[in-house]
């Protein structure tokens, strides 16, 4: 017994037989290559077993109820792993045949698979022969198994799973794993069933050899410690005099030294087993999945018994595989590696590894999977820590750019990495410095920060670079002590100030900390939104705000004195306010630097014509008079005698700029010109009704139309002025704040405004005409009819539409200045070469285009004047396609027919463009034609797959097309084709878009403008109707209707002859398509009267116009006949075969989902209707190189692809 106790390793629970660990026949893995060594078997089967207590015929038995196998035991998760490991080491020392059996039946179920190896399979058959019979009984529906499934239960299997494995590892580790049985059998299946082409079978038994590894080198890490201490006894009993020497102590420790020493060949054998014959041919398989399984261990490995795994034989996988195609396997590769580094003591055996694989981990920073370039930037940072020498300067420079990555993990953790390598180093001289101000430690951080800030030359994002070093050096960044001493105090002698471009970079960056602080959520495009706050975050930010108020009330009217004249550091100055506890000023007793304040803000207005350093001021202004607070009356009395200064200097130097006979100087209009900027700044923010500035304003706009030499910028904030002054008094009428006769004055200001501005679109100046231009679209929308929604009924006097001349000046004006190209756009003053002017223009035109677009959209102007819009969409797709197609979509929730109308509208002018500049006898393969019938293929994309949504639309367009086709007679007289016949060749790309029956009525209506002659013919030039036939013509026998909706669902359409009814075996039409179906044949076919149309539920108006007000081409009677006149080769129209649509037509409708084969499949992303479904395609490359320039004008819900070309119409 004693020499028992001597051999006995350190254990949590030994439950084996203390002689089995001796019971040793051999040494190593048994060579019996996929045949097992049953060893003693017990005689008669399973009448003579013997088993453990909680082990019954193979099963688990649990408060005496025996039914779950081992793999439900683990499944359910109901008893510790520890006893279920603990009740089969039992069952297995009394029959371990039958308790191997069921181990190995484990594996198999774990798997996903439904058979079982019987004791036959088991005795008699191979490992490859039982793994291919076990394939067989694999469930072929799913592709499912335990490891894959989705769900708690499964995670928790999983785990569960893992620990099981460790657990019979950690319990059999003193005698069973030797017994070249339970090891040898598992291995060998295990490795067997890693090798199968059955992918469950490959990765649950690739997981259970890698975790069986891991435990095995728990067990050697454990037999090295014990063989170290056993030699250490050893030698220290040896070393003793041979009087003290114990020889009986000596033999016992050489034996069991010996016994470590087998027990660790044998492990060291199995895990050799594993590692060669599943990790070797793993670590790359096909599936990501278990390529990542096998990184993970191998990291664990080499943290767990550096000794024996962490070396250049091992770490080689892990470089490898850090070029691998998943993102989740080259991240386990970084977790590894990380696990390696911030061991300081395994960094040493590192040197080598990553002076060769440093290069691919620095590229890893810029990983398109923002979690692998997140652990990257992690792992180069403990590198960091291990040594300065191992990282280059340009391996610094690749990770310091990474701070101002929108990403914000990427950011935070450059940001670490920043910090660690510039912030964490302190020198001897260092030591002892003052805690706070310019000559502390942080006074020297600070500057290092600043000067990292410029040199990164990304001036416009400090708040990024604040944002990124938050989490790591906040403490530093609310030392705002430190940077005011910086920017007020004098420096010491022999200390380099900073220069007035490294304090104009620290005011930035205060100002930054200091909304960081008090607003607690991440910079604009960092970030999804704002979190909610934890209880010590809101404490937190609450003493940060009162820290923030108390020390700069103070320290503001100083800095903005010294810096009054300075526009970058005074506009970033005058934004610290907003942040301010404003309660403070008062339970402060701080009036007095408030008071001063105010002093300096009125010198900075006084000083100051730039536009950003007066919004700043007219925002502190408007965020200090709160009437909330107390300090509202002081605030208001100044704001007001500001107010009362520029007024009455405005109106002084009005009168003397404006006096007659006399030719102003430059320096009048300048201060002409300061004066009311600083007014319009202003009254953006603040209400200046009581001023009653609209009278010198028009005068002045007035005076500029007559004379014409007025300065143009005094113009363009003359009408910004005179915009914001209808606009608060629009404001105080709505709120019913106004006195009697204001509704009055504000319609007549609004009125006389507005034809100002539109005589003012017909001048020279571009800069006055854009700015005419927007504030007229932005009247015309705000007084619009919509002005009377939500209960304002008593606005109606309000509502200003207008009239045709206008709309047509408008509509001229975007056509002029919007579709040009940027050679011809002279708005920049001769700086077309300039990169920055050429965005800034394009931005410009595109606010403009997008001004018109919403009064089309909000239904102020006409439907129609977007023909000329939608025409552009080709050629000016790069800069204004998604302005256009969301326009397009919009018109066509509004009114379906009416923008089917339009767009229709839109390709005959095009035609009748091309008409003039080519003759009618121009080549139908001439550029300019292809063009147009690309763009009909595009509009007709548009109309989504929703056939049934769109009928009445289409059915309208093809009428229209049919009409104008025939509109013109031949110039060249009888027997020639009408002159816009080409044009059916372009209507021909909507006829995919008409069902069955729309085709045939379309068809029919055709053939009322056809002579007998006409269908004869079969030259070139009638090739057009020709093809245009055949498209309505293709229904009969190959219809490409697109399942829809609602009808799909019900059975398709009837097909009926008139002289006999329906039959039982044919389809009935459902009630709703056969109200469609008499509506598009009213369109067609309806004697010439008006006549009321009934409008789909979808459709929806926000204009009713009245009938006696439409225009004659508006009416049914016009639209809807065809005077003989007008067609002198129509013959009179055939006889109609029926009164309703549907024929006699025996073959089956075809329902589909693909478009007419003139229609090409990777255009189907445009074919989407925008109120049916939202379909997110990714951006183009010209898109995404102005994302800054479009703002969402109305919530654009699609974007065509960037694989459609760009035709420039001739």
């Amino acid at each position: 017994m004693h020499r028992e106790a001597e051999s006995q390793l350190s254990s949590d629970t030994d439950l084996e037989d203390p002689d089995g660990k001796n019971a040793k026949t051999g040494k190593g893995l048994a060579a019996k290559k996929g045949k097992k060594a049953l060893g003693d078997k017990a005689k008669g089967g399973g009448a003579g077993r013997v088993t453990g207590p909680g082990w019954v015929n193979g099963h688990h038995q649990e408060n005496g109820m025996e039914n779950m196998t081992l793999f439900e035991v683990v499944k359910m998760g109901k008893s510790a792993t520890q006893s279920v490991v603990d009740d089969w080491i039992e069952a297995y020392k009394h029959d371990r045949d039958t308790t191997l059996l069921d181990l190995i039946n484990f594996f198999i179920q774990c798997s996903g698979c439904k058979g079982a190896v019987s004791g036959e399979m088991f005795r008699h058959m191979q490992n490859s022969e039982i793994i291919r019979k076990m394939t067989e009984e694999f469930d072929e529906d799913s592709g499912d198994y335990p490891l894959t499934l989705s769900g708690p239960q499964w995670k928790k299997f999983r785990i569960n799973f893992c620990d099981f494995i460790a657990v019979l590892v950690r319990q059999c580790q003193y005698s069973i794993i030797y017994d070249e049985y339970m090891m040898d059998t598992i291995i060998s299946l295990l490795t067997g069933l890693s090798d199968s082409q059955v992918r469950a079978f490959r990765h649950t038994s690739t997981l259970a050899a890698m975790k069986l590894m891991t435990a095995l080198v728990n067990v050697a890490l454990n037999l090295s410690i014990n063989m170290d201490n056993t030699q250490r006894q050893y030698e220290a009993e040896r070393n003793k005099v041979i009087a003290k020497r114990a020889n009986d102590r000596l033999e016992l420790l050489l034996q069991k030294r010996k016994e470590l020493q087998e027990n660790q060949d044998e492990i060291e054998n199995m895990m050799n087993a594993i590692f060669k014959g599943v990790f070797v041919h793993r670590y790359r398989d096909a599936i990501a999945e278990i390529r990542a399984i096998c990184i993970e261990e191998i990291g664990v490995w080499m943290k767990l018994y550096s000794d024996a795994f962490l070396n250049d034989s091992y770490l080689k996988y892990v470089g490898w595989t850090m070029h691998d195609k998943q993102g989740e396997v080259r991240l386990k590769c970084l977790t590894a590696l990380q696990g390696l580094f911030y061991n300081r003591e395994l960094c040493t055996r590192l040197e080598l590894f990553t002076s060769r694989f440093k290069d691919r981990i620095v590229s890893m920073t810029l990983d398109k999977e923002y979690d692998v370039a997140v652990q990257a930037i992690k792992l180069l940072t403990l590198v960091l820590q291990s040594s300065d020498e191992v990282l280059t300067a340009e391996d610094c420079e690749s990770v310091y750019h990474l701070v101002y990555s929108a990403h914000r993990p990427i950011a935070v953790a450059a940001g670490e990495f920043l910090f660690k390598k510039l912030f964490s180093h302190r020198g001897p001289e260092e030591e002892g410095l003052p805690r706070r101000g310019r000559q502390s430690l942080n006074g020297s951080l600070i500057k290092t920060t600043v000067f990292f800030f410029l040199e990164s030359e990304l001036h416009e994002h400090g708040a990024y670079l604040v944002d990124s070093l938050w989490e790591c050096a906040s403490e530093l960044l609310k030392d705002w002590e430190t940077m005011i001493s910086l920017l007020l105090d004098e420096p010491m002698p022999g200390e380099e100030a900073l220069n007035d471009r490294q304090e104009t970079a620290l005011v930035e960056i205060m100002l930054c900390a200091i909304r960081q602080a008090c607003e607690c959520h991440p910079p604009v495009g960092r970030g999804t939104g704002k979190r909610v706050l934890t209880a010590k975050e809101k404490k937190t930010q609450l003493d940060d705000r009162t820290r923030v108020t108390e020390m700069f009330a103070v320290a503001l009217p100083l800095l903005l004195a010294k810096y009054c004249v300075d526009i970058d550091k005074v506009t970033n100055l005058l934004q610290i306010p907003k942040f301010f506890d404003l309660d403070i000023y008062t339970t402060g007793r701080l009036e007095k630097h408030l008071d001063a304040l105010l002093r300096q803000i009125w010198e900075v207005v006084d000083k100051h014509t730039d536009t950003e350093v007066l919004e700043a001021c007219s925002t502190t202004y408007h965020y200090l008079c709160n009437e909330e607070f107390t300090i509202f009356n002081r605030v208001d009395i100044a704001r007001s005698q500001l107010l009362d200064e520029l007024v009455d200097k405005f109106n002084r130097l009005l009168e003397d700029f404006l006096q007659e006979g006399e030719e102003p100087d430059e320096d009048d209009a300048y201060q002409v010109l300061s004066t009311i900027k600083k007014i319009t700044t202003f009254h953006n923010a603040h209400d200046l009704t009581k001023w009653d500035l609209f009278t010198s304003n028009y005068r002045l706009l007035n005076t500029g139309l007559q004379n014409g030499d007025m300065p143009e910028q005094i113009v363009v904030h003359a009408m910004q002025c005179t915009h914001y002054i209808i606009l608060w008094h629009l404001a105080k009428v709505s709120d019913g704040t106004s006195v009697k006769g204001d509704m009055v004055t504000l319609r007549k200001q609004m009125r006389a405004f507005c034809l100002m501005c539109q005589r003012y679109i017909n001048t020279i100046n571009n800069a006055v005409k854009e700015q005419a231009f927007t504030i007229l679209c932005d009247l015309l929308l705000i007084f619009s009819h919509q002005i009377m929604s939500s209960g304002r009924e008593q606005l109606e006097s309000l509502v200003y539409s207008p009239d045709s001349s206008l709309q047509a000046e408008l509509l001229n004006f975007i056509l002029d200045h919007v579709f040009i190209d940027q050679d011809d756009d002279n708005s920049t003053d001769g700086q077309q070469d300039d990169e920055a002017s050429k965005i800034e223009a394009l931005h410009k035109r595109r606010n403009l285009l997008a001004a018109y677009c919403k009064l089309i959209v909000y239904n102020v102007v006409e439907i129609n004047t977007g023909a000329d819009i939608f025409k552009q969409y080709m050629r000016y797709y790069n800069d204004y396609g998604d302005i256009i197609k969301e326009t397009m979509s919009k018109t066509r929730q509004i009114d379906k027919i009416q923008c089917a109308k339009t767009l229709i509208l839109s390709l005959q002018r095009l035609f009748n463009e091309m008409l003039s500049e080519l003759g009618f006898n121009f080549d139908r393969s001439s550029s300019a034609f292809c063009g147009i019938k690309e763009l009909a293929r595009r509009f007709s994309l548009t109309f989504g797959l929703d056939q049934l949504k769109t009928r009445e639309a289409i059915a309208m367009l093809h009428k229209d097309g049919i009409e104008f086709a025939f509109k013109e007679p031949s110039p060249q007289g009888e027997g020639s084709p009408p002159l816009n016949l080409a044009f059916l060749d372009i209507l021909s790309e909507f006829s995919s878009k008409l069902i069955r029956q729309d085709k045939r009525t379309v068809h029919m209506y055709l053939e009322r403008f056809m002579t007998f002659q006409m269908a004869l013919q079969r030259e070139d030039c009638w090739l057009p109707l020709i093809s245009y036939r055949n498209s309505l013509q293709a229904g009969a026998d190959d219809d490409t209707m697109s399942v829809i909706s609602g009808i799909s669902s019900r059975g398709s359409t009837v097909r009926s002859k008139k002289s006999k009814p329906a039959t039982a075996s044919k389809r009935k039409l459902p009630e709703g398509e056969h109200c469609w179906c008499t509506l598009v044949e009213h369109l067609f076919y309806l004697p010439q009267q008006p006549i009321l149309m009934m409008h789909s539920p979808h459709l929806t108006s926000t204009v009713l116009r009245d009938p006696k007000k439409m225009r004659p081409e508006d009416s049914f009677t016009a639209t809807f006949t065809m005077p003989a006149e007008q067609h002198p080769h129509q013959p009179v129209p055939p006889h109609r075969r029926g009164s309703g649509l549907m024929e006699d037509d025996e073959e089956p409708i075809v329902e589909d989902v693909m478009m007419s084969s003139e229609d090409r499949l990777e255009d189907i992303n445009e074919g989407m209707d925008f109120d049916t479904m939202d379909i997110d395609l990714p951006a183009s490359k010209n898109r995404r190189e102005r994302t800054e320039l479009k703002p969402d004008y109305f919530d654009p819900s699609s974007i065509m692809d960037d694989s459609v070309g760009v035709f420039h119409f001739l």
